[in-house]
């Protein structure tokens, strides 16, 4: 079966912003669209997403994690959790509510066990890519977390839209990862309003190209995604992969190998991850 049709119907759909946005990820794109305003106060922000017990629960628990809170100092309201994590992190999690409601979609779908382990793989490349900024290429680590949450979004979609076109995954599912996870992934990233400089990131990770030393934010994205240890399903299912840390990526980031720094990240990168799925 030729999926490359339906792909474009997906695309398109996403273009004129079919996404479907339940109540309670309208309220997240409200908050996306008030930290847009140059002039958004921590205030509107609390008043906003206190009416989203998920969102909230969601920005306190990574509040609290070891990437953001290291010396053990717990908080318990929302004001004190966004002034810790910051606006680029909350726009992240907003985000991630809105592919959370493509997850629970796809769910309902059928497809429960492929949109566990895609939000699995999301989890894990999320929170690598935001150490991996930090301590490897020097990128924006906010950013980098936020282009971890996002890097699936076009395969959340795929999954959640699939039951309405059925033997779209069981085909040659080839022409996925040959253009149609680019084309569709940046048609929903359009419908949700990303930065900029995340679908420049973004083309990176669907080019597979990978600059040594990785220096931008687009090599962070892919780096994290070749070294999640749970791979995206969606991958499988065309029998390709860019998962593994072969010789060429063990490399020396000053003075210490990446597999190093993986070793020493491994409690902050799976504190972050737990309260991402929580």
């Amino acid at each position: 079966m030729d999926v490359r049709p339906l792909l474009q119907t997906l695309a398109d759909d996403a273009l004129r912003g079919d996404l479907a946005f339940s109540t309670h990820t309208r309220i997240a794109r409200r908050v996306q669209r008030l930290l847009d305003d140059p002039d958004c106060a921590t205030a509107d922000l609390v008043k906003l997403i206190s009416a989203e017990p998920l969102l909230s629960a969601r920005i306190v628990g990574v509040a609290n994690s070891l990437a953001y809170n290291p010396r053990g100092q717990a908080i318990s309201d929302l004001h004190g959790a966004i002034a810790r994590i910051g606006f680029a992190t909350l726009r992240g999690l907003a985000t991630s509510l809105v592919i959370r409601q493509l997850n629970d979609s796809a769910r309902q779908g059928g497809y429960a066990v492929l949109a566990a382990r895609l939000w699995e793989h999301t989890a894990h490349v999320a929170a690598l890519a935001r150490v991996l900024a930090r301590r490897v290429t020097r990128e924006n680590p906010d950013a980098a977390f936020f282009a971890g949450i996002a890097h699936e979004v076009g395969g959340f979609y795929l999954l959640a839209r699939a039951r309405e076109f059925p033997g779209l995954l069981d085909g040659d599912f080839e022409p996925w990862h040959e253009d149609g996870e680019a084309r569709v992934g940046r048609a929903v990233l359009r419908a949700l309003d990303a930065p900029a400089g995340i679908g420049a990131a973004m083309e990176t990770l669907w080019s597979g190209y990978l600059a040594l030393p990785p220096a931008s934010l687009g090599d962070t994205l892919l780096l994290a995604d070749r070294l999640a240890p749970v791979e995206s399903p969606l991958g499988a299912l065309a029998g390709m992969s860019r998962r593994g840390m072969d010789a060429e990526l063990e490399m020396l980031v000053d003075d210490a190998t990446l597999s190093l720094i993986l070793a020493e990240s491994a409690a902050e990168v799976a504190s972050l991850r737990a309260a991402l799925q929580a």
